[in-house]
């Protein structure tokens, strides 16, 4: 049995995105409409380019299924580019900063820009999402969900009550163009992009990912490497323009107390049968996570995007090749695409879940990781005196 896993390739201005998926158990459905869904989703938000009006995503499964279910082989996902051109798009010599541009064409000694940018582009993240769809259909198995949005955009803050069910989530989420729940937010955050565009200028801002239904103790404590925190953190980060990330409280654990940090615990005899095994928080600071394991309450990971790097009016930059002062160049690109990293992000949670998952409850067969989690649970329950 393979672990879980996958890798991406592509170029922007390719032919295509291709995705290679290793890892997944034998008979799990795999709709296509799911992972297409998804796809469209990242498309969206208020505030994308025009590279959006010309891509329409969709999937291709080129291998690991028979029949419209995983048959536990590497399973070969390939999402087409429209926009093919790589050879006719024109060199780049004066580096965007806050880009790839000038570390790559050091990396890769080069003054052309185009080679490094047309791989470290945001579009690569749709292989990503592709692969966190597969992770959330088999999440849905076992009742597990996981929903991204957007919770700032600038300075405008939205406000999202723990309280939230995943159904409420999704329903206010997709009810708008920022892919905010807090409805109250929506519009100043619109209005801000507007702004951001009248000036020639972009915007960041603050994603968040909850995740419902995760039995405690997936990830480990033993080694670093399993820890699911860093896990969490190391994906969520590696996502292009994310420049930091939070596990619940996060950043504000430092400047409070232990007992206004620490999740006290209950036992509640009617939850007994669910996933948390009946025990719950009162708060949930840990962000559903202790020690690189999950403790049965929603996972809660946040992530901050800077603006994006490429601006209409430009910023100063160098020539790579006179070395003279010129301003930096201009790619089609973004005003805002935190609506389209709250989707990325969503999606690479997902796949970090999916693959602790595996490796606890893991098996060839779906068959076998649904008897292995059932059997988890029931020897849980087991430890103490039932009714």
């Amino acid at each position: 049995m393979a672990l879980l896993d996958y890798r991406t390739a592509g170029e922007s201005h390719g032919q295509a995105l291709i995705v290679l998926l290793e890892g997944l158990p034998a008979g799990l459905a795999l709709d296509s409409a799911f992972i297409n869904e998804s796809l469209k989703r990242r498309q969206g938000g208020f505030g994308r380019g025009g590279r959006m009006k010309i891509e329409l995503d969709a999937v291709n499964i080129l291998s690991g299924i028979l029949n419209g279910a995983s048959i536990g082989t590497p399973i070969a996902m390939q999402i087409p580019n429209k926009d093919w051109r790589i050879d006719q798009t024109p060199p780049i010599h004066r580096p965007r900063p806050g880009h790839a541009d000038f570390a790559g064409a050091m990396k890769w000694l080069t003054t052309d820009c185009r080679t490094t940018l047309e791989r470290a582009s945001a579009r690569e993240t749709a292989g990503r999402v592709a692969a966190g769809a597969v992770a959330k259909l088999l999440l849905r198995e076992f009742g597990i969900s996981v929903v991204g949005f957007v919770s700032q955009i600038g300075t405008v803050k939205a406000a999202v009550g723990a309280d939230r069910t995943p159904e409420e989530l999704v329903t206010t989420r997709d009810a708008n163009d920022v892919f905010c729940p807090a409805t109250d937010a929506v519009d100043a955050m619109i209005a801000a992009i507007k702004q951001a565009k009248a000036d020639k200028d972009t915007l960041g801002g603050v994603v968040e990912v909850r995740a419902f239904g995760l039995p405690p103790g997936i990830g480990s404590c033993a080694r670093w490497q399993d820890k699911l925190d860093g896990r969490l953190m190391a994906a969520v980060g590696s996502i292009q323009a994310i420049k930091g990330v939070e596990i619940g409280l996060g950043f504000g654990c430092a400047e409070r107390p232990g007992s206004r940090v620490h999740d006290e615990i209950d036992f509640v005899a009617s939850e007994r049968g669910s996933a948390n095994l009946g025990f719950r928080r009162r708060t949930n600071n840990a962000g559903g996570l202790e020690a690189g394991m999950t403790n049965g309450m929603p996972l809660v990971v946040r992530a901050a995007m800077k603006p994006i790097s490429t601006l209409l009016r430009g910023l100063d930059s160098v020539n790579l090749e006179t070395l003279s002062p010129e301003r930096s160049d201009y790619e089609r690109s973004d005003i805002c695409a935190v609506p389209a990293a709250s989707v990325v992000a969503e999606h690479v949670v997902a796949f970090e879940i999916a693959r602790s998952f595996l490796e606890k409850f893991g098996g060839d067969t779906l068959r076998e990781v649904r008897a292995a989690y059932e059997y988890y649970l029931n020897a849980a329950r087991g430890l103490a005196p039932k009714g």
